[in-house]
């Protein structure tokens, strides 16, 4: 896509790939102060939907105001936040204009590309612009601008003379202690640090600061979440023909933006700046982004490295900090798990230049990085890189559109595209980069599949509590692993102990008061669990419809997975990994370890231990349900439980040892499971883009979800009828659209949900009509309309 400059007339561009920067127009450089002339801000205001306001700078503040500048102003009798977007000569209210209150923070917050990437966003996802401001900060940043943490920093002034110390050690031990604490430490301490062996050293210094023997000054310190972390350092790797081949490619793409940055008059046609990397798990994407990431540092450039949450491991994290062992602190990393402290310090370091890379997950695109080198995408097909709430952008898209803006490589990564990147690279707007191997020659693991309907006929089960969880084929391969020292993962996405509760009598379920769902038993806490809400109840002994006291469970989680594996293997070491289990800070850090130094000989997990692992002495692994995802109602399902079965099957055989899965499943013969089992992604996405064709499902359309939600069902679903009436006059041609209808989790949080699909090859248009047709409807207090553009979740 040529992504023209930002312009107030919207262009009618109908895609991704063709879509222009519709808003305000935003002019100069971030950080451009105002020149004598200039008097006047235009800022967006943070609290209000889309009001740009006019302000006056103060003479104090003309050196110091430029774009992207927070500030405070005055508005309707108090001070609000604003963001500079423009900076003018002249205003149509001169006369009435009032000034600008205060700035917030020392430097401007956001660049020039990261505003224009804003008014990208509120135009394509139809969200108002100053939501996306205050998406793009982290929340520590933006109520707690430049809080840092400070320490004293002490220096020896002078050596006392022997007789003084004598006189000290009689006197004053705690002082003596002091200076002969720093003397031994090259002649300074900070505070803290003398608080550990003196918890009183604040006080015992102050007669030592009277007497002129030491000094203080404060400094700041960094809240550094691996500050307590050895990293030992990691040479680049031989590449291999294949990883060589796509070096080579995205060098030459880095290479080529940098050269347009700098080149204003080139009128030749652009090549994609967008690469889809296809490779298979093991082939080593992760050594061509390091190695890539070393040349982009050696232009003097900046590299930003979106993970999905989920593999945004500490291992994940060791590879790069070992690699850049040198430049550790130029690494600032983000993501939800750290304290609004180590938050708040780590986007400075990016804010101040700093950091030259950038580690994080979805909302780590924001980053205030300037120079951008490249952005990657490591497994670019992860529905997580899709916000869930307003603005509900998908980080992969916004950073196929920032390299755009920043002139810079984006390079996506994945053993399993996503349909819609696999789909732009076929019709090249993204160059396609293949490789089919692993490194050092290693094979694919052999995936066998197991019918477990074949599997409960033999009544093969060795107990009660192992009933329908591990086949005969699975426990005996875990035997023989356990023998050979070598070590097992065994997936399954689902957590807790039981996953319903049910009445023998009248077959009613135990089901969540505030959501539509079943309530999970999880049996260390005896408790049924909403996996919703996160209501909790004691399991009651009778049915709580009919009152017959015969209850049933049924499905099994993590929990009773565990349970199952330790009778079964009593003398096998092992951990389970879930959100129940993962509690302390560094827990999951602490378990990864312990199963890389094999301290452990089976890792039980969900989610958490499918992606981003490494693991050489894993060769096996086993899926204990392969159906959960196949049977969910969204016409991804399919492509999930593929993606989801060729990256766990990726953790096994790594090593020298050729690895072995086994994937359970009551549906043997579905599509997404037998091209699974050959890690055949070129015959699935065949297969399955031709469904997607016939029945006009993206990539070959764009999606936009409707949902309305409220406390009264009746009012939520009659507030959707209405919308779909009106939506239905002047319904832009070639658009498909569905019957307002339940949602498939037709209750949550005590709101009843309705939904409405619409479909269309032309997005903007869809969006445009669906925005004049909400604002025109006046809707109950009570009752929620909201709108999902390129949904990732339909069900």
């Amino acid at each position: 896509m040529s992504i023209p400059p930002p312009s107030s007339s919207k262009p009618a561009a109908q895609s991704l790939f063709d879509l222009g920067l519709a808003g305000a127009d935003v002019a100069g450089e971030a950080g451009l102060t105002m020149d004598a002339g200039q008097l006047i801000a235009r800022v967006q205001i943070e609290t209000a939907a889309a009001l740009e306001l006019d302000y006056a700078i103060p003479e104090k503040l003309l050196r110091t105001i430029g774009i992207g500048t927070r500030v405070m102003v005055p508005l309707q009798n108090q001070r609000v936040a604003a963001v500079v977007i423009e900076l003018l000569e002249s205003s149509s209210f001169n006369a009435r204009l009032k000034e600008i209150a205060s700035l917030v923070g020392t430097r401007p917050m956001f660049t020039t590309g990261l505003l224009k990437l804003a008014h990208w966003i509120s135009d394509y996802y139809v969200v108002p612009v100053n939501r996306v401001l205050r998406t793009m900060l982290p929340q520590a940043v933006r109520e707690k601008p430049e809080t840092f943490l400070t320490d004293s920093h002490l220096k020896l002034a002078k050596e006392p003379p022997p007789e003084v110390f004598e006189k000290m050690h009689a006197n004053a031990p705690m002082q003596a202690r002091i200076l002969e604490k720093l003397r031994s430490n090259g002649g300074e301490a900070t505070l803290s640090e003398l608080r550990r062996e003196l918890p009183r050293a604040t006080a015992i210094i102050k007669p030592l600061l009277k007497a002129g023997w030491i000094t203080r000054s404060e400094i700041r310190v960094e809240r550094d979440p691996f500050q307590t972390e050895e990293f030992l350092p990691s040479q680049p790797l031989t590449l291999t023909d294949e990883q060589q081949v796509v070096y080579e490619a995205v060098l030459k793409a880095i290479q080529r933006e940098a050269y347009l940055t700098n080149s204003s008059t080139t009128t030749e046609p652009r090549p994609p700046s967008t690469l889809l990397l296809h490779g298979v798990t093991g082939s080593g994407k992760t050594e061509v982004y390091l190695q890539a990431i070393a040349q982009v540092l050696e232009m003097g450039k900046t590299a930003l490295v979106l993970v999905p949450e989920i593999s945004l491991t500490p291992q994940t994290i060791e590879r790069f900090k070992a690699r850049f062992s040198e430049k550790t602190d130029a690494i600032a990393v983000l993501h939800s798990h750290l304290s609004d402290g180590e938050r708040h310090d780590e986007w400075f370091k990016v804010h101040e230049g700093r950091a030259q890379i950038v580690i994080g997950a979805r909302s780590a695109i924001f980053a205030p990085l300037e120079n951008l080198g490249i952005i990657i995408v490591d497994e670019e097909h992860e529905p997580s890189y899709k916000q869930e709430d307003a603005p509900r952008y998908h980080a992969r898209d916004v950073a196929v559109v920032r390299g755009r803006i920043e002139r810079c490589a984006v390079l996506l990564g994945s053993a399993t595209p996503s349909l819609e990147s696999f789909q732009n690279a076929t019709q090249g707007k993204y160059e396609l980069l293949n490789m089919t191997k692993r490194t050092d020659g290693k094979s694919m693991p052999l995936i066998r599949i197991v019918d477990m309907r074949l599997e409960r006929r033999k009544g093969t089960e060795v107990s009660f509590i192992n009933t329908g969880i591990l086949s005969q084929k699975l426990r005996i391969a875990i035997t023989a692993r356990l023998e050979k020292k070598e070590q097992t993962i065994l997936f399954l996405n689902r957590r807790g102990f039981n996953t319903s509760l049910s009445c023998v009598a009248c077959g009613e379920t135990v089901q969540c008061q505030e959501c539509a769902i079943p309530m999970t038993l999880h049996k260390k806490d005896n408790r049924l669990v909403c996996h919703i809400c996160g209501a909790r109840r004691v399991p009651p002994t009778k049915c709580p419809s009919c009152k017959e006291p015969g209850l049933k469970y049924a499905g099994f989680g993590t929990e009773r997975v565990e349970q199952a594996v330790r009778e079964v293997f009593p003398q096998a070491r092992m951990a389970r990994v879930d959100t129940d289990t993962m509690q302390r800070k560094n827990q999951l850090r602490d378990t990864l370890k312990d199963f890389r130094a094999q301290k452990l000989d089976i890792l039980i997990g969900t989610q958490m231990i499918a992606k981003g692992l490494d693991f050489p002495n894993v060769t096996l692994v086993g899926v204990l349900n392969a159906d959960t995802a196949l049977n969910i109602p969204d016409f991804r399902a399919a492509e999930r439980t593929f993606q989801l079965l060729v990256q766990v099957a990726g953790r096994s055989g790594r090593g020298e040892v050729k690895g072995e899965v086994f994937v359970q499943t009551h549906a043997p013969h579905s599509p997404a499971i037998q091209f699974s089992r050959h890690t055949d992604y070129d015959g699935y996405a065949q297969q399955e883009l031709e469904q997607r064709l016939a029945f006009k499902y993206p990539p070959y359309t764009h999606m936009v979800l409707i949902s309305a939600r409220g406390k009264h069902e009746t009012q939520a679903e009659f507030t959707l009828q209405t919308l779909h009436k009106r939506l239905e006059q002047g319904l832009p041609v070639g658009t498909i659209m569905g019957e307002p209808t339940p949602a498939a989790l037709a209750k949550a949080h005590g709101q009843h949900r309705f939904q409405l699909l619409l479909r269309s090859e032309k997005i903007r248009i869809l969006c445009a009509h669906i925005k004049r047709v909400v604002d025109g409807l006046t809707l109950p207090a009570d009752i929620y309309v909201s709108w999902d553009v390129d949904p990732m979740n339909v069900s």
